[in-house]
């Protein structure tokens, strides 16, 4: 059974949209759409590359390396060179603290 972890507090995250975080040793991503919060796979299935460095359009995010893009909604790829999806992990917010079942 995946347990809930802590990734960070609202105060911390701030106005960004997307950030990076090592949650109980894997990479991952949250992506704040308006009010709701995402988390998925921050490593592209591509070749690898961090997608919380990249730009994040509505529900989807891209690449910076070489344009695949994913929905941050479900980790399924919108489009490629990416031919796989990336993980997606529930996210809740308990109190001020964004926490990510992984």
């Amino acid at each position: 059974m995946n347990r809930p972890a802590t990734v960070t507090d609202l105060a911390t995250f701030g106005t960004q949209e997307l950030a990076g975080f090592d949650v109980s040793g894997k990479e991952i991503a949250i992506a704040r759409v308006g009010d709701a919060f995402y988390a998925f796979g921050d490593t592209c299935t591509h070749q690898g590359c961090s997608l919380s460095d990249g730009r994040l359009e509505a529900t989807t995010v891209t690449c910076p390396c070489h344009g695949s893009q994913f929905d941050v909604t479900t980790g399924e790829v919108v489009r490629g060179p990416a031919r796989e999806p990336v993980a997606s992990y529930p996210v809740r917010l308990e109190g001020h603290a964004l926490q990510v079942e992984v």
